[in-house]
C-alpha cells in the first residue's frame, strides 16, 4: 500500500483516518459499556438495559464488519505478523457469539447482565491489543490510513443504512 498521508476530511466533515475512526469507535463503545454497568449495578429498568444492550451490539456489529471487510485485509497485506490479525478475527467471532446469545435473551434472564459484562471485558482486551500492538505496527509500516479511512467511512454508512441500526455517525463521536 501507499505511504500514510495526512488525515483528510470527507464531504461530511468527518475525519477519514482509519485508525482515528476505529479509536473513536472504541471510546464510544467503552462509554456505552460503562453506562450499562451503571444500569446493572443500579438495577436499571428492563427497557433501559434492553435499549443500551441493543445499541452496544449494533455498534459492535457495524465496527466488526468494517474491520473484517476493509481494515484487516489491509493490515494483513502490510504486516509481517499475521497472528495479530488472526487473533483479532477470533476475538470478533467470540464477540459475535455473545451478541447472538444476547439477541435471543431478555434483560430479566439470569445471565443477561453477565453476558453483557463478559462481552465488555472481551472488547476491552480486543481494543487494548489493537491500540497497543496492531495500530503502532501499522503506523510504522506506513499504512495509508487516510485512504483506508475513506473506504471504511463509506462502508460504515452503507451498513448503518442496510441494518437500519441507530449507530451514530463518526462525526458525532467524542
Amino acid at each position: 500500500m501507499a505511504t500514510k498521508s495526512s488525515t483528510t476530511v470527507n464531504t461530511a466533515g468527518t475525519k477519514s483516518d482509519a485508525i482515528e475512526m476505529l479509536t473513536a469507535d472504541h471510546r464510544k463503545v467503552e462509554k456505552l459499556f460503562r453506562e450499562y454497568d451503571q444500569l446493572a449495578e443500579g438495577e436499571g429498568s428492563y427497557n433501559e438495559k434492553e435499549t443500551l444492550a441493543a445499541t452496544i451490539c449494533a455498534e459492535l456489529t457495524v465496527h466488526a464488519l468494517v474491520e473484517e471487510e476493509i481494515f484487516y485485509p489491509a493490515a494483513r497485506d502490510i504486516l509481517d505478523e499475521e497472528d495479530l490479525v488472526d487473533e483479532a478475527v477470533v476475538e470478533h467471532a467470540t464477540a459475535k457469539d455473545l451478541i447472538a446469545q444476547l439477541a435471543d435473551m431478555s434483560p430479566d434472564d439470569d445471565l443477561y447482565d453477565a453476558k453483557v459484562k463478559v462481552l465488555g471485558e472481551l472488547i476491552e482486551h480486543h481494543v487494548e491489543e489493537e491500540e497497543d500492538e496492531m495500530f503502532p505496527k501499522l503506523k510504522k509500516a506506513k499504512l495509508d490510513t487516510a485512504a483506508l479511512g475513506l473506504q471504511m467511512e463509506q462502508r460504515k454508512l452503507e451498513l448503518i443504512e442496510e441494518f437500519g441500526v441507530g449507530v451514530e455517525a463518526t462525526a458525532d463521536r467524542e
